[in-house]
């Protein structure tokens, strides 16, 4: 998992995230040790409401070991994106994943919300944001 700094996200507005996942953003971070940055959302918890990780992995073999790393193949449900993105998606009590790869970019986002639409919504606002 991202190691995070406070600092704002890059790449995701803050408010925007806060009406999507339907929480007050009360602090953002990043770990800069990804290109781009790794975001993480706080409320009032002492854990993110909201993480987003980007891998520019060497290659899409190990850009899917992401996809699985985050959402495992044989515990989620099926994830695609328009533009041939594709992945892997579980919610729940313990909070959402959204996991897709297409060629070596992987894209994750997790929420502490139980649906992973909320997950999904934050991963493709990050691609669109990135022009991924």
């Amino acid at each position: 998992m991202p190691e995070l700094v406070d600092a704002p996200c890059p790449y995701l507005d803050a408010q925007w995230l806060a009406e999507t996942n339907g929480q007050k953003v009360t602090r953002t971070g990043v770990d800069e040790r990804f290109d781009p940055p790794a975001c993480g959302f706080w409320g009032y918890g002492d854990l993110p409401q909201a993480t987003v990780l980007i891998r520019h992995m060497p290659d899409e073999e190990q850009a899917r070991a992401v996809v699985d790393w985050a959402a495992p193949i044989d515990s989620t449900e099926p994830a695609t994106l328009p533009g041939g993105w594709d992945g892997g998606r579980a919610g729940g009590p313990e909070g959402a994943v959204f996991a897709v790869q297409r060629g070596p970019v992987a894209v994750v986002a997790w929420s502490d919300q139980a649906q992973s639409l909320k997950a999904q919504l934050i991963a493709q606002e990050v691609i669109n944001n990135l022009g991924l």
